[in-house]
């Protein structure tokens, strides 16, 4: 069983209300049950489970204060995008692969820095899970996946990387990128969690939250075996300033998730 922990020192620091004692679980392959069998893509032998909390502990309800994010979406964005859902499972299913291409990109770029490889590995192996969970879901409801879009948002983050330089920089921002978009897709699966009609899919993307959830402290503790820690830390602040601008000046649009 593979175990994903978010640090003590990280929790103090970057999410100072955040319960401690919460660890993100790869679950090992165990018999399906009903409610199972809509989150289990085929073809087989290799199954993928969304990783749980390991002892039940709740998400806060205050996420400003457990991610950091400075504005929070707005709650309009859920009825949007429960109309357009097919869109929004499309472009959910295109960040989950994203996500994993970008690590692999990282792994490639950095393949020296073994403890970032050792991290990032099994992340690849899980969003990539996560991508066919959410091709799983189109299919089961009679949708197509559509073509992929632009990202405004993610675009707009690459806008704010550092230009040129040290590597010890570029590297920093694209970890912190990296946590941003995990930090920022937790609260919207959690906004979706909370507000869908849908019963199923409110459970579908509860556990896509909680499975999340502990990604974007991942990222930042990589930053931290590298490079100084107060530069992470000050750092970090400027981008969670940055990205709430951001947030205020995008379209609100209910077929994305960012």
């Amino acid at each position: 069983m593979m175990k994903f922990l978010i640090h003590p020192k990280v929790q103090h620091q970057y999410s100072s209300s955040l319960k401690p004692a919460s660890s993100w679980l790869l679950q090992n392959k165990k018999p399906e049950t009903k409610n199972q069998k809509h989150l289990t893509p085929n073809p087989k032998p290799q199954t993928f489970y969304l990783r749980s909390m390991e002892n039940g502990t709740e998400l806060s309800s205050d996420t400003k204060a457990i991610l950091g994010l400075q504005l929070p979406t707005d709650p309009r964005w859920v009825n949007l995008a429960s109309i357009s859902l097919e869109d929004i499972l499309t472009d959910h299913a295109y960040c989950e692969q994203k996500a994993a291409t970008t690590c692999i990109s990282l792994i490639q770029r950095y393949s020296r820095k073994v403890k970032l490889v050792e991290a990032l590995a099994p992340i690849v192996t899980e969003e990539w899970g996560h991508f066919r969970l959410v091709l799983a879901e189109l299919k089961k409801r009679g949708l197509q996946l559509g073509q992929q879009r632009k990202d405004a948002y993610v675009n707009k983050l690459m806008a704010f990387q550092t230009q040129g330089g040290a590597e010890e920089g570029r590297l920093l921002d694209q970890l912190l990128i990296m946590a941003l978009i995990e930090a920022r897709s937790c609260e919207r699966f959690k906004r979706l969690s909370e507000g869908l009609e849908d019963e199923y899919l409110r459970k579908f993307y509860r556990r896509f939250m909680e499975s999340e959830a502990g990604h974007y402290t991942l990222f930042i503790e990589l930053a931290e075996t590298y490079i100084d820690k107060e530069k992470v830390r000050s750092r970090w602040k400027e981008w969670l300033a940055y990205e709430g601008q951001v947030m205020q000046d995008l379209e609100l649009r209910g077929d994305r998730i960012h």
